[in-house]
């Protein structure tokens, strides 16, 4: 059997440490570096096939260590994804230029076969003309310029593009994912942060903050335009497997990574979450995420041009993996947000699974 070695920058993360966990089981992995700025997590501590690295991709610490390995497949997954109040230099450092980092290791190894990068839904930008009855699909020209996240994924798509074309003499095969709201019980249950479900289903507890949040979110605030798209956490490591271990013809290609079908609107997560759906005008929107970034110095992230994410429709077209590689979702997306179905329901307790 001819085995891989994985290289996964962002192990510690909500889906690196998923990609690490899940892969070690396979019996055609050999073994997998896992570099994370965090330490190791003690999920891995007994996993021998795990091999962890303490650093940051904007470092030049890391490249040595891992040349040693000769990973033929990398996943990189590594990104800051709350904005540092008043640091955005920081920031783009770890997240441009260790991108950068990253994609020059691909392209100068010899033994790299296959790169997966994760991209995200917020590029194409939260607009106010923004319909939900319009799917965003690939081919379609990010906008987003002001949303740190969404801006500095555009900026470090364009980057990987400009690299893979100045290097089109190796032959990597590279598959980007662009991926709605990702979900399911592992992140829900077992990896609680602060975000709009765990702030909605009152799950934020650990400080006055939070629990100020949760209060004020006891019915559920939303505009005329709001809705969502998730996909499950199962589906996201059963499409990066596909993209890791199975004979492809792809050379560079990008792919939204959505379940078609209905998205979530207000009324189905005042359902998911038990409370009273109340429309109000994005400008109030907007003062209160101004006022809950600064007046919080950024602990609440609700940084700038947040607003528009949770005022105006981003909808994906999600249809594409199944075109070329005929690959299934297996929960669509309301599914995927409420249930608690999959490979982690195991760690729900029993009072709380659907």
């Amino acid at each position: 059997m001819d085995k891989k070695t994985i290289f996964i920058t962002g192990g510690a993360g909500y889906v690196g440490a998923m990609l690490c966990e899940q892969f070690s089981r396979r019996d055609d992995v050999d073994k997998i570096i896992a570099l994370d700025k965090e330490e190791k997590p003690d999920l891995f501590d007994r996993n021998n096939k795990v091999i962890w690295i303490t650093a940051n991709t904007s470092d030049k610490t890391w490249q040595g260590e891992v040349l040693k390995y000769k990973p033929n497949v990398v996943i990189h997954t590594a990104w800051q994804i709350r904005e540092m109040y008043g640091d955005r230099k920081t920031q783009y450092l770890w997240n441009v230029i260790g991108s950068k980092n990253v994609f020059d290791f691909v392209f100068s190894a010899q033994f790299v076969e296959r790169f997966i990068y994760f991209s995200t839904a917020s590029s194409y930008g939260a607009y106010k003309n923004n319909t939900i009855e319009h799917m965003f699909r690939e081919e379609d020209v990010f906008q987003e310029t002001e949303y740190s996240y969404g801006n500095e994924k555009r900026i470090v798509e364009e980057l990987l593009e400009d690299t893979y074309k100045k290097n089109n003499s190796r032959d990597v095969q590279v598959f980007i994912v662009r991926p709605a709201a990702i979900t399911g019980p592992r992140g829900r249950f077992m990896r609680i942060r602060f975000g709009l479900q765990s702030a909605l289903s009152g799950q934020l507890k650990d400080s006055f903050i939070y629990k100020t949040v949760s209060f004020l979110v006891s019915i559920v605030p939303a505009t005329n335009k709001w809705c969502r798209q998730f996909i499950h956490e199962d589906d996201v490591v059963d499409i990066v497997e596909l993209f890791s271990f199975e004979k492809l013809d792809g050379k560079y290609e990008i792919f939204n990574i959505t379940p078609p079908g209905p998205v979530v609107r207000p009324d189905d997560m005042g359902k998911a979450v038990g409370k009273k759906v109340i429309i109000i005008s994005p400008f109030i929107i907007r003062i209160v995420f101004f006022l809950f970034w600064h007046l919080t110095r950024g602990k609440i992230p609700t940084s700038r041009g947040g607003w528009r994410f949770y005022s105006y429709p981003i909808v994906m077209d999600g249809t594409s993996i199944t075109k070329k590689y005929k690959y299934e979702y297996k929960h669509k997306s309301f599914e995927a947000f409420y249930n608690t179905k999959g490979r982690y329901e195991k760690y729900v307790p029993e009072e709380s699974r659907r």
